[in-house]
């Protein structure tokens, strides 16, 4: 079996789940903003008029006129804990799963298919452990600050939730989470594949100039992985984003929209094809930026941890040599 990369953590599924949670914080603080503009988008019966400009314009602006800057950043809370812990979990799942798919050998190079398996999976996990968060997360978003329905928090919202609907109240809009792991799995099979033809590139490049490949070279550059995560997410987004309108206003109004077959029903007869991408345009200035903010953060964190681990594996080995001689 080749030689396995260094990890700074006790496995490398550890390193990589750290550098989503990293990746998570910085990209939901960049984002905030905009992704509350989005539900709000999404469980709107209603648009603002003009182009995607002009809406998100009127939409920011209305915020803040609203609530003030701390508008803007209504529901930071649970919406970092959601995101760092979905990016976390999902990466410690994902190459959990890759590493038992090659056999234990994480340098194996896996088909599209073992790629698609394996992110499905590590989706379906992280979604139903982190559906609560994202439940208060978007009542948190779509509630007027003062009002009486308004969450002081995020353990207050999941309070709220269980006494007013019970613990199944956490657990709404999971088979429209579950059904979204199409999402990632479509999105990581293309940007895995479009990674290992960058990095082949690479090393052919290196061989041929006769340059040594080590681990502070490991990596591609950040226009390449801005350009990867874009491509990828707009592939898969452009298939999969009417089921985040469904799941964002089951969540919202449990009492309108009871299921999703009602929800589907009442969004086609009072708003035809169009309600089923709401917030589409608004989603793809959001999603896009933050997809390359998450990726790049995360490649970066991923490769320090990976060449730090490399410096302290090669130290401790000089360390043993000069001792044994």
């Amino acid at each position: 079996m080749p030689r396995q990369p260094a990890s700074f953590f006790p496995t490398t599924a550890l390193d990589h789940a750290a550098a989503g949670l990293g990746a998570g914080v910085v990209s939901t603080l960049c984002m905030n903003p905009l992704d509350l503009l989005k539900v709000k988008f999404q469980v709107a019966t209603t648009a603002y008029t003009g182009g995607i400009g002009r809406q998100i314009w009127y939409g920011l602006r209305d915020i803040y006129r609203e609530s003030g800057p701390r508008g803007l950043y209504r529901g930071v809370v649970p919406n970092v804990a959601g995101n760092a812990s979905s990016w976390g979990l999902y990466f410690l799942f994902y190459n959990m799963l890759k590493k038992r798919a090659a056999g234990g050998d994480i340098t194996q190079t896996l088909s599209s298919q073992e790629i698609l398996i394996c992110s499905a999976q590590a989706s379906a996990v992280t979604a139903v452990m982190t559906n609560p968060i994202w439940v208060v997360k978007v009542r948190m978003f779509t509630s007027p600050p003062n009002s009486p329905q308004a969450y002081g928090g995020l353990f207050h919202g999941f309070q709220s939730i269980v006494k007013t609907e019970g613990v199944q109240g956490l657990f709404r809009g999971t088979s429209l989470a579950l059904f979204g792991v199409s999402n990632g799995a479509i999105q990581f099979m293309a940007y895995e594949k479009m990674k290992q033809w960058g990095f082949d590139m690479k090393r052919q490049q290196y061989l041929k100039e006769g340059r040594e490949w080590n681990p502070q070279v490991d990596k591609l550059s950040n226009t390449a992985y801005t350009v990867m995560s874009a491509s990828s997410k707009l592939i898969a987004l452009s298939s999969t984003y009417p089921y985040q309108v469904i799941r964002s206003r089951i969540q919202n109004d449990p009492e309108l929209y009871r299921n999703i077959r009602s929800t589907i029903s009442q969004t086609w007869s009072q708003e035809g094809l169009r309600g089923f991408y709401r917030g589409l345009a608004t989603n793809l200035v959001r999603i896009l930026p933050g997809t390359c903010v998450t990726f790049v953060v995360y490649e970066n964190l991923a490769w320090l941890l990976r060449s730090t681990a490399a410096k302290r594996e090669r130290w401790r080995l000089e360390e043993n040599t000069k001792e044994a001689s």
